[in-house]
Formats: structure tokens, C-alpha cells, sequence
């Protein structure tokens, strides 16, 4: 019976005890000396049958205890867990690149918002890669969480870790880069990439009326972005411009300067750089800078207090950036999903305002931290 007893260790050590009471009875029984032949024949079999009974009880109370453990990452256990308990939820977090400014002031927000509630936030960080998001976001699975905040490092990729959380009943706030297939988020919060692009081709059709050769470092895989440089890119359509390089910076500051580098080389009096986010932008600001460019102006999407820092110089090659609000979007996330968790009904998706930082408006929003 022993080595087939799982379960929680409470049930182990009193069944252990049970079971030594038991065997302990039984040696007593077997050590019965009897000078009536009938009468002790009987009083063996009745505490046999006892014995026999009592350690089947046991049996059952410990399989009991174990399945008490197991069924906790059925779809049913989890859904009454989620809807009953006030505190204790275990929510997933996960997104692209966890050392992005912006998905650190996100994440931090989202962690204090979640915490104060007395629910704990467990966190993982795939670097970018889809294959290891898709792996950590089934371990947060085989962790228990309740439900998921996800920010996809690929539309596409991301698409086996959807069908693990909707198979194992786990709802889905999508945060600022929408999913491929949106039909497994519960609800979408984010900020309206493409008008956050729109407006930097504006303020570069404004500044540059002649056009001119432009560069674009854009990031193909990330919807987020694909929103802002297509916002960019019709703000800008036939207004005189052309676009010498588009090649994919992957929202990466390291990636980015490396490919700059090489472009300015081949295309030195380009009169502007569009950078998918801000990051982007610096990269690309750290390699004009490093080529001695003097005549170009740089654009990125975030509102990171780095690039605010650049517009505050007043003579940086950095011109704008499309600001968004980590704080903002990370706030509305945790005010949706403790909506869906309390059964509430929620919209599809929640758009967050963008709109253009300069050189002009910046001491309006700080240098020192996120709007």
C-alpha cells in the first residue's frame, strides 16, 4: 500500500502513523498464544477484518488528500478558485523584451496595482525569442496562475502559448501589441500605435516641406510596430519623400546602432530616421552621432524620459517621439482584468491616447519619468 500513497504531506505522515498502528496490531495478533483452538481462531479473524478495514480507510482518506491536489489545474477547479477567493489570485505576466524601459515602468505598475490587492504577479522575460515566451508562459500554466497579462514577442509565434492558456481556461489581457489572432484574448489594452507613427510623419512633413531621402528601422514581426510605420509612412506619402532602407531593428537600442551605422554609411545626407519605437531611436541617434551627422532629424514612438532627455537639450539630432503611457495602459489592464475575474462584462479592446513630444512641448510632460 505504501509506496502508492501520494498526496499532501499532512496526509502522508497521518496515514504513515495509521498504517504503523495497524502493523503493530497485527504482529500483536500473530503472537497470540491460545489454548482454545475455536475461540482464538475467531478472535484472530476479528481483528484481521479490523485491521484489513482500517488500513483501507486510510487508503482512501490519502488518495482523497491527493486528489484534492491534482484537480487543481482542471479548468473547473481553476475557474471556482478565480471566482471565489478575494486575494490569492496568481497572475502571469509576460512581454517581448523586459529590459525595455517602457515594459519595465509597465510591469512595475501592473506589479503594484496587482499587489495591493493582496494577488501576487509572477513575471518572465523571453528576450525577444517566441520559442522561449511560448515555453514560460506554459510553465506559468503549470504554476497555476489564474489569469495572463501577455504582450506577444511575435504575433505569430505566440499562437501555441494561446491555445495552452485557452485550453487550460486561463483569461488573456493582450497589452500594447496585439496577438495574431485575437479571438483567444479576453480584451486588448494599447495604445493607438498608428496614430502615434501618423503624427511623427506629420510634424516631418511640416518640418521638411521639400521631402527628401528618409531611412525607416521598423520590426516586421511586432504588430505594435507595423501600426506606428504605417502611420508614419502614409503621413508621409506623396509629400516629396523616399525611403533609401527599411530593414528590421527589432525594437532593439544594440540592434538598431549596428544597423544605422551601416545605412549612414551608404546614406549620409538622409534628412530623416523613423525608429519603430524609442530605442530604435537612440540607436540610430548613437550612430549618426558617432558619423558626425549634423542635419537629421530622428524619430522614435514611446515617450521614454531618455529621449524626452535628448528633446530637452535643445540641440539634439533626436526631433520627436510618439508618446504613449506605460502607466496608462498598465492601469487600465489591471482594471480589466479584475473585471473579467469578478465575471463583469468588457470591451474588446481599450485604446490609450498618443500623441507628439518635442522640443517645443517637452517641459510639459518631464524629463524624469514616464507620462
Amino acid at each position: 500500500i505504501m509506496p502508492s500513497l501520494v498526496g499532501s504531506e499532512m496526509c502522508i505522515r497521518d496515514s504513515f502513523f495509521s498504517y504503523k498502528i495497524q502493523v503493530y496490531r497485527k504482529r500483536k495478533i500473530s503472537n497470540i498464544k491460545t489454548t482454545n483452538n475455536k475461540q482464538g481462531g475467531k478472535e484472530m479473524k476479528r481483528k484481521l477484518v479490523s485491521v484489513l478495514l482500517s488500513v483501507s480507510l486510510v487508503a482512501a482518506m490519502v488518495m482523497g488528500c491527493s486528489n484534492g491536489d491534482g484537480d487543481k489545474k482542471s479548468s473547473s477547479t481553476k475557474t471556482e478558485s478565480t471566482s471565489n477567493k478575494k486575494g490569492g489570485h496568481k497572475f502571469g505576466y509576460t512581454c517581448m523584451d523586459g529590459t525595455n524601459p517602457f515594459f519595465v515602468t509597465l510591469e512595475d505598475e501592473i506589479r503594484k496595482k496587482v499587489e495591493a490587492n493582496g494577488d501576487e504577479l509572477v513575471s518572465v522575460d523571453p528576450a525577444n525569442d517566441v520559442s522561449l515566451q511560448v515555453q514560460q508562459v506554459e510553465d506559468l500554466i503549470s504554476q497555476g496562475i489564474d489569469a495572463m497579462f501577455l504582450n506577444p514577442a511575435e504575433a505569430e509565434g505566440i499562437l501555441p502559448a494561446l491555445d495552452a492558456l485557452k485550453g487550460a481556461n486561463i483569461p488573456i489581457v493582450n497589452f500594447d501589441t496585439e496577438v495574431a489572432d485575437m479571438s483567444y484574448v479576453t480584451s486588448y489594452v494599447g495604445s493607438d500605435n498608428y496614430n502615434a507613427g501618423k503624427v511623427c510623419g506629420e510634424d516631418l512633413v511640416k518640418k521638411c516641406p521639400k521631402g527628401g531621402d528618409i531611412i525607416v528601422l521598423d520590426s516586421p514581426t511586432m504588430n505594435s510596430i507595423v501600426d506606428r510605420t504605417k502611420g508614419f509612412t502614409d503621413a508621409i506619402k506623396g509629400k516629396g519623400f523616399n525611403i533609401v532602407a527599411q530593414q528590421d531593428a527589432k525594437g532593439n537600442l544594440e540592434t538598431s546602432m549596428g544597423i544605422a551605422e551601416d545605412l549612414l554609411q551608404a546614406h549620409g545626407d538622409v534628412v530623416a530616421i523613423f525608429g519603430g519605437n524609442d530605442p530604435t531611436a537612440l540607436g540610430a541617434l548613437a550612430a549618426a552621432n558617432a558619423a558626425g551627422i549634423k542635419d537629421c532629424k530622428i524619430y522614435g514612438v514611446d515617450g521614454s524620459p531618455d529621449v524626452k532627455s535628448e528633446l530637452a537639450k535643445g540641440d539634439s539630432l533626436m526631433e520627436g517621439t510618439g508618446a504613449q503611457s506605460p502607466v496608462g495602459i498598465a492601469d487600465k489592464s489591471v482594471e480589466v482584468m479584475y473585471k473579467i475575474l469578478d465575471g463583469k462584462k468588457v470591451k474588446d479592446k481599450y485604446p490609450v491616447e498618443t500623441f507628439l513630444i518635442t522640443a517645443d512641448n517637452v517641459n510639459d510632460y518631464g524629463t524624469d519619468g514616464w507620462q
